[in-house]
């Protein structure tokens, strides 16, 4: 994956995570730069999703840890336990704001 098609896949990401959340009804604020999204939650706290373009990878900050996804057939997938990054980042924002979420991971397109 060259860079460029890494930071087009890195769009259509974020831009999924963004319209997942609209529609889940969750109290959160997002913030978007670049390649990075901030989520914030009405406690303050935060969960950052952003790409990481020299490693081709998207990194999740949460209040309970930090994870690695790497994109392999198609899937963004957990470098330590190759769980699939938008169930985890359900699992996440779950867990963070009080409330349950599920957001769905978009069709590969590669």
């Amino acid at each position: 994956m060259t860079e460029q098609e890494f930071l087009d896949a890195c769009e259509r990401l974020l831009a999924a995570i963004e319209d997942d959340l609209d529609r889940s009804g969750v109290d959160v604020q997002t913030e978007r730069s670049d390649n990075i999204l901030q989520i914030e939650f009405e406690d303050d706290s935060v969960i950052v999703v952003n790409g990481n373009a020299p490693l081709r990878e998207i990194w999740v900050a949460a209040k309970s840890g930090g994870f690695h996804f790497r994109r392999t057939d198609g899937r963004w997938l957990d470098t330590r336990d190759g769980s699939e990054l938008f169930e985890r980042l359900s699992g996440l924002l779950t867990l963070q704001s009080g409330t349950t979420v599920a957001l769905v991971a978009p069709r590969a397109t590669d």
